[in-house]
């Protein structure tokens, strides 16, 4: 990207379509025909400008950032393992791996690189839009990384499979994969032992970001109408100072990040925890003081406000609470705690 990524440029693709799933499929892949979705490599030296592209995602939209940011993710790590091209297209990225009903991979014949997918992948973002996904799936020597054409006859999108309104737009369902033919993309084990796999955490914390200021970004607008009261600019005061915070910590990771792309130190774990917590926590007291500082009017009565705050309400729960605070603890110590 030459310039710096805004808002209005992706609110002047945005779809005049009342359907959420239509509206971000279309919207979507305006900004992808607008080359908007270009972004630098993690290896590029150029972090800081790819975090901040992602949150300006976040902030228009966070449907429109899921689809988005799951695109530029399979970009990327199609790269990395010097996977097949990209061509053109939508790509997801479907990582999830629960513990059972796990997508299982067969070569289609002893000694074979082409592979059989079988099983049902949940939480697939785009699942009925995205043309080709990256996903993970176990195979007989290892849990490995698989490219997939979502126009295949063994690939079947399960209705009903998302009944809550938060994310909606993110058509992200469960899908069911029979005998689905798949290419291999790097070695077992290698999506997640590649470099970028924990800077590409810290992109996901940045949408999160996003999202909490196009929150904050009410109060604003609220203060314009009619200024805040002594309580409400406590609370203004308290959303920019964890906004600031938040900026900051992201700014730095991605300063590490670029310092060592290769990740030879390995601390990129702990880069990604830290800036993950602090944005988790910024998210939710955003969430709470703008609530207490505008009461329920707007998130009543403004349809796009109230959908944000639930879309980032689920959307940040990719994070694992106190299990990702309990890692981060055993990282900043096994690191002899130099960081404090």
């Amino acid at each position: 990207m030459a310039t710096q990524l805004q808002v209005g440029d992706l609110e002047d693709l945005r779809p005049d379509d009342e359907d959420p799933v239509r509206r971000t499929a279309g919207w979507v892949r305006a900004v992808l025909r607008a080359g908007l979705l270009e972004l630098p490599g993690w290896v590029s030296g150029m972090a800081g400008q790819r975090l901040g592209a992602l949150q300006t995602l976040g902030r228009a939209d966070l449907d429109l950032a899921r689809l988005a940011e799951g695109h530029v993710d399979a970009v990327t790590v199609l790269a990395e393992l010097a996977g097949p091209e990209p061509g053109d297209g939508l790509w997801a990225l479907w990582a999830a791996n629960p513990p059972v009903d796990r997508v299982r991979a067969e070569p289609d014949r002893p000694g074979s690189d082409h592979w059989l997918l079988s099983g049902t992948k949940p939480w697939c973002s785009g699942a009925g839009c995205a043309d080709r996904a990256l996903l993970t799936a176990e195979a007989p020597d290892g849990y490995r990384l698989f490219a997939v054409d979502l126009r295949g006859p063994g690939v079947r999108v399960l209705p009903g499979s998302w009944p809550a309104p938060a994310m909606r737009g993110s058509d992200s369902r469960s899908v069911e994969l029979t005998g689905q033919p798949a290419t291999s993309v790097g070695a077992p084990g290698a999506y997640l032992d590649r470099a970028g796999f924990w800077p590409g955490a810290v992109g996901v914390a940045a949408v999160w970001l996003g999202g909490a200021q196009a929150v904050a970004a009410r109060v604003a607008v609220a203060n314009g109408r009619r200024p805040l009261d002594p309580h409400g600019l406590a609370h203004a005061g308290a959303v920019d100072a964890a906004l600031s915070a938040a900026e900051a910590v992201l700014a730095r990771a991605g300063d590490e990040i670029d310092a060592d792309p290769d990740d030879r130190s390995r601390r990129a774990h702990l880069v990604a925890a830290r800036a993950r917590a602090v944005v988790e926590q910024t998210v939710g007291e955003v969430v709470d003081r703008v609530g207490r500082a505008l009461g329920a009017g707007p998130l009543a009565q403004d349809a796009r406000h109230g959908q944000r705050v639930a879309d980032l309400g689920l959307y940040v729960r990719q994070s694992h609470a106190e299990r990702d605070l309990e890692q981060l603890g055993r990282l900043a110590l096994g690191d002899g705690g130099r960081s404090w």
